[in-house]
C-alpha cells in the first residue's frame, strides 16, 4: 500500500510538471498550449479554408457588426488591422505570435512609403483601441483590446530595408473570433482603396449584413451611427455636419468602390433627425465591371470622377512623406508658409504631416477638387509646433 501511494504521488508530480510545460510558450512553433482546448466557431474554419485567397479577408461578424470601438484607429491603422487579420486567417483566435514583413504592409494602397518610424504609431493606435461587444443572447458585455504586445524587429533594416512585425491579438478579440459562428468576407482591394476611416467602418458593418435573407436595410439612431463611425465626443455635433463630413462621403465612396450601392435616408421626429436608414443593393455585373476598372485606376482624380467633375485634372496631395521638391506643393509651401525667424522655410515634412493630420480631422480627402486652394490657405496660418 505504501509503494502504491508513492507511485501515485510521483504520477501526480509528473502530471503537474506536464501541465506547467504545456502552459509555456514553445519556442519552435511560437504557440501557447493549454490543457483545456475550447471548441472553435465556424468563422475560424472558414478563414482557414480560404487561406489560399489573398484577395479576401474573413472577418468575424461580431467585429464587423456588433462591436463598437472607443479610440477608433485612423484610416491607415484600420487598413493595417485588416491586413493583420487576413494574415492570421484561421489562427486569429489562437494564442500565438503572428508575423509579417514591412514589405507586406507596403503593398497596401496609400502605405507604400511606410517605414519603422511611421508604422510604430499605427500599432500604438491599434493597442489603444477598445472593442466593446454586447452579446444580447448571452447577456454579456465584453471589453478589451484588438492587439497585445506588438514588436518591430529592425535587425535587417540596414541591410535590406525590411522589418519583421509580430503581434498577439488581445484576449477579447481572440474570444470573439473563437466563439464566432457568423462572418463576412471582405474584398481587400476595396478596403485598401477606401479613403476615410468612416468608409472602412461603415463598409465592414454593412458587408456583414448583406447575406442575411430578406434584409436590405438597417436603421441606426444618430448616437448608434456616431459610435459605429468612431466619432469622438464633440466632433460633428450637429447632424448637418455629421451628414456632410462623415455619412455622405462614406456612402458615396463605398458605392463607387464596392460591389454595393448604398443610400442613406434621414428619419425625422418633428424637425430633428432621430435616425438614419441605410439601404443597400448588389450591383449588376456591368456595374461591377466599372467598379473593378475604377479600383485598377490611379486614385488621383477619383473623387472628381465620383462627383462627375473629372474633366478637370486633379492633383492629389501626397499620402506620405515630405513635399520638398514635389510640385506644386513645395512651391505653395515656400510661397505661403510663414518663415521661421523671418528667414528659414519650415521643415516641409513636418508641415506636410501636420496638413495631412488636419485634413483627417476635418474629413477632407487629399484628392479633393480644391485641395491646392485648401493647402494654400492652410499654409498661410501654419505655425510649427
Amino acid at each position: 500500500m505504501g509503494r502504491l501511494s508513492a507511485v501515485l504521488g510521483r504520477l501526480s508530480a509528473v502530471l503537474g510538471r506536464l501541465s506547467a510545460v504545456l502552459g509555456r510558450k514553445v519556442a519552435l512553433t511560437g504557440a501557447v498550449f493549454s490543457p483545456i482546448i475550447a471548441p472553435m466557431g465556424k468563422t475560424t474554419e472558414v478563414a482557414a479554408d480560404r487561406a489560399y485567397d489573398q484577395t479576401k479577408t474573413v472577418l468575424p461578424a461580431e467585429v464587423a457588426r456588433g462591436v463598437y470601438m472607443q479610440n477608433a484607429p485612423s484610416l491607415r491603422a484600420l487598413k493595417l488591422m485588416h491586413l493583420m487579420i487576413g494574415t492570421a486567417g484561421g489562427r486569429m483566435a489562437d494564442e500565438v505570435q503572428h508575423t509579417m514583413r514591412l514589405s507586406d504592409i507596403r503593398k497596401i494602397d496609400g502605405m507604400a512609403h511606410h517605414d519603422r518610424t511611421s508604422i510604430t504609431p499605427l500599432f500604438g493606435e491599434l493597442s489603444a483601441a477598445t472593442l466593446i461587444h454586447d452579446d444580447k443572447e448571452k447577456m454579456r458585455v465584453s471589453i478589451g483590446g484588438i492587439i497585445d504586445d506588438a514588436q518591430i524587429d529592425y535587425r535587417e533594416e540596414s541591410a535590406t530595408g525590411d522589418l519583421v512585425v509580430s503581434w498577439f491579438f488581445g484576449r477579447a478579440f481572440q474570444r470573439m473570433a473563437r466563439d464566432s459562428n457568423h462572418w463576412t468576407i471582405l474584398d481587400r482591394q476595396t478596403v485598401f482603396h477606401l479613403g476615410s476611416k468612416y468608409s472602412v467602418l461603415l463598409f465592414q458593418h454593412i458587408s456583414s449584413l448583406t447575406n442575411l435573407q430578406h434584409i436590405t436595410s438597417k436603421t441606426f439612431t444618430v448616437p448608434e451611427l456616431r459610435a459605429l463611425l468612431g466619432l469622438v465626443e464633440g466632433k460633428h455635433k450637429r447632424f448637418a455636419e455629421l451628414n456632410r463630413w462623415a455619412i455622405k462621403p462614406a456612402i458615396e465612396e463605398i458605392s463607387q468602390l464596392s460591389r454595393l450601392t448604398l443610400t442613406a435616408t434621414p428619419n425625422k421626429i418633428g424637425r430633428t433627425v432621430a435616425s438614419v436608414t441605410i439601404s443597400w443593393e448588389e450591383k449588376e455585373q456591368t456595374q461591377k465591371q466599372s467598379t473593378k476598372a475604377e479600383l485598377d485606376r490611379p486614385k488621383v482624380g477619383r473623387k472628381a470622377r465620383r462627383d462627375g467633375t473629372a474633366e478637370t485634372p486633379v492633383t492629389a496631395f501626397p499620402d506620405f512623406g515630405s513635399v520638398k521638391d514635389t510640385q506644386p506643393w513645395d512651391r505653395i509651401a515656400r510661397d505661403n508658409a510663414p518663415r521661421i525667424d523671418g528667414r528659414h522655410v519650415p521643415d516641409l515634412r513636418v508641415l506636410a504631416d501636420t496638413f495631412r493630420k488636419w485634413c483627417g480631422e476635418k474629413s477632407i480627402p487629399l484628392d479633393m477638387r480644391n485641395i491646392e486652394k485648401t493647402f494654400t490657405t492652410w499654409c498661410k496660418s501654419y505655425s510649427p509646433g
